[in-house]
């Protein structure tokens, strides 16, 4: 049984709405994820190809903050900061873990997840949070082009 608060979404008042929530740190963190990007397209009456696209790079994005960072939550955010991009990111407190996009071997179980992301986007990156000899977290994030 999940102790969790109920999650706040925080949608912007002009321009595009925008949302982002901050979650427990678990497994079901990715299916949240998926959730609320495809929720996000929906608003904005995006195509369903790119809907299932958005959600796969959210839940992949959240996917590496449970498996990699640390601390007890993690803010997943998804975006539309122009009417041909949508933004997805997910924050969390590990600044060191930094993402690493290589090629697994075929038997290797897990690993893929910026393969896709690095497949399904424009560009992704991250970036460290807070002050530069102290930073407290990151944010890895994507941006997807609307139209393709």
């Amino acid at each position: 049984m999940s102790t969790a608060r109920p999650a706040r979404t925080q949608p912007r008042l002009t321009g595009h709405q925008g949302y982002s929530e901050t979650h427990p740190r678990t497994e079901e963190t990715a299916a949240i994820a998926r959730r609320l990007a495809r929720a996000a397209c929906a608003t904005w009456a995006l195509p369903d190809d790119l809907t299932e696209s958005v959600a796969l790079v959210a839940s992949e994005l959240a996917s590496n903050a449970v498996r990699h960072a640390r601390g007890p939550s993690a803010r997943v955010i998804v975006d539309r900061p122009s009417p041909e991009r949508v933004y997805v990111a997910v924050v969390d407190r590990a600044p060191g873990r930094l993402p690493e996009l290589r090629t697994p071997e075929p038997e290797e179980p897990c690993g893929r997840g910026l393969l896709l992301i690095e497949a399904l986007s424009e560009r992704w990156s991250y970036d460290r949070l807070g002050p530069a000899g102290r930073p407290w977290g990151k944010r890895c994030w994507a941006q997807l082009k609307t139209v393709r």
